[in-house]
């Protein structure tokens, strides 16, 4: 996808279109809110290994509809996967009316600790161990919350700016993200988008857009995003190629992370592809790359 007229390449200093936005604590006030946070969930995990007779049993007890609410059957099955099988992710253990006990303990029951040695590890637990293990349980609160501050930023400035001419829809926080389908029911497969942009007069979608906010980045999980992102671009062209309709693609994409060597260049090579169809822009940006004259071409 060769490159059409690329802001990006005129940026001589990155670091100073980033906005930094910090989420959760810096050590040691991390360790004392982690204590704060989960030292409840860490006592009442105690209390259920020691009255099971088996570490499968405490399972059982955590994903029993009922016993607990939410938040802390979320704590407790990072507590399992922490103290008992690191093979039991939360994505999956937290489906309880999707995927039952018995099929978790039937596939990944013997990478169980023993019930026997996790009775006798919790029933000694140090002060220390408990500051150590509240902080690993910690250590993802604030994941995904840089990314939803930006978009809410992001959504503020559009807003104010283009009041009464263009209208911006998606989840400001974490919501389900809007499937191009649904906006040009000729689309076919999966193409979700974090936001869309909409001209207000003619009710006419304008742009569509994606949101990340990159704290660190580097190796496979950049790889990953510059063949996504350059996907993305290719089924809209294809799209619109075939149907003779118009979509402009914005991706905001903001944080440290985007500094990275090869974040970068992916950016660089976004922006302004597809005859300037593809913008990318960070919320400082914002105001030099999405303007009234380019939604409207």
């Amino acid at each position: 996808m060769a490159s059409n007229s690329c802001f990006y390449r005129t940026i001589k200093v990155p670091l100073e279109v980033i906005t930094p936005i910090s989420t959760g604590f810096t050590f040691p006030e991390s360790a004392d809110y982690a204590l704060e946070q989960y030292s409840g969930a860490i006592a009442l995990f105690g209390t259920i290994v020691k009255a099971s007779a088996s570490s499968a049993a405490v399972l059982e007890n955590i994903r029993t509809p009922g016993n607990y609410d939410g938040g802390t059957r979320m704590s407790l099955l990072k507590l399992f996967r922490r103290c008992v099988s690191l093979i039991c992710d939360t994505e999956n253990t937290k489906k309880i009316a999707k995927i039952s006990t018995k099929t978790i303990v039937d596939n990944y029951g013997h990478t169980f600790k023993p019930i026997t040695a996790l009775k006798a590890q919790f029933a000694s637990l140090t002060d220390a161990q408990r500051y150590a293990l509240a902080g690993m349980l910690a250590e993802n609160d604030s994941r995904g919350q840089s990314g939803y501050m930006l978009t809410g930023m992001f959504f503020d400035w559009f807003e104010a700016t283009f009041s009464g001419s263009y209208s911006i829809s998606g989840p400001r926080g974490a919501g389900k993200d809007i499937q191009l389908s649904s906006v040009y029911p000729k689309f076919q497969g999966s193409f979700p988008c974090d936001f869309v942009v909409t001209d207000i007069q003619s009710k006419k979608v304008v742009a569509v857009g994606f949101a990340r906010y990159d704290s660190t980045r580097g190796g496979a999980q950049s790889d990953d995003r510059t063949g996504g992102n350059a996907n993305k671009v290719d089924k809209a062209r294809a799209f619109c190629a075939e149907t003779g309709g118009k979509i402009k693609i914005i991706f905001l994409s903001d944080g440290p992370g985007l500094v990275h060597s090869d974040t970068w260049e992916e950016a660089c090579i976004l922006d302004g592809n597809w005859d300037d169809n593809v913008r990318c822009t960070t919320l400082k940006l914002s105001p030099a790359r999405i303007t009234a004259d380019w939604l409207s071409a």
